[in-house]
């Protein structure tokens, strides 16, 4: 997909914040710190508009980025960080929820982990949480530039072992520095908007 217009529209906290454009959204959820920012920006070929940060925990809001006026990505605050008070985190859980509740303009799901590690017991929650609101979900391993080609099958193998994929979702190997991964993440997340 050509990105000729992107923009950063709204950061939310509340269901009365969202835009109300009709818009679809494709959701962004992921770990603090396994490059979701990096992801956004790959996929748009900017550099920064979404922040990337080397300190975990900087999303506290869901973040509404309009994509050529056609559909959101929405980048929901990063989860599994110890850092952040647990009244904090708890802030985060029920805007959370009430998001992925709530919001029928919402087509689709792009979870974010890491390739090199097998997905941690909270990415194995927000998996099951998303699946529990019946979204279709595509998981992107991320730093696939840092794994050995001859090691990438049994990483992605454990991938899906580790989330117990559903049919029907799919695992991108990807990479935000080589782009590799980039035009299959593109052509699925077509098809859900």
């Amino acid at each position: 997909m050509k990105v000729t217009n992107a923009e950063m529209v709204i950061s939310a906290v509340s269901q009365k914040q969202y835009p109300d454009s009709r818009l679809p959204e494709i959701a962004l959820a992921g770990r603090s710190n396994v490059g979701k920012s990096s992801f956004i920006n790959k996929l748009i070929q900017r550099k920064n508009l979404a922040r990337t940060s080397s300190k975990p925990g900087k999303t506290q809001t869901i973040n509404f980025y309009k994509i050529n006026d056609k559909f959101y990505f929405v980048d929901v605050p990063g989860y599994g960080y110890a850092k952040v008070s647990k009244k904090e985190r708890g802030k985060w859980g029920v805007m959370m929820e009430e998001y992925f509740e709530t919001r029928d303009t919402l087509k689709a799901c792009v979870m974010i982990t890491d390739i090199r590690h097998a997905p941690t017991k909270d990415d194995v929650l927000m998996y099951d949480f998303l699946k529990y609101y019946e979204l279709p979900v595509l998981v992107i391993a991320t730093k696939l530039d840092k794994i050995a080609k001859g090691k990438r099958p049994k990483h992605l193998k454990q991938t899906y072992q580790t989330l117990a994929v559903e049919s029907g979702d799919i695992v991108i190997p990807f990479s935000a520095e080589t782009g590799e991964g980039k035009d299959d993440a593109w052509r699925v997340i077509r098809q859900y908007l």
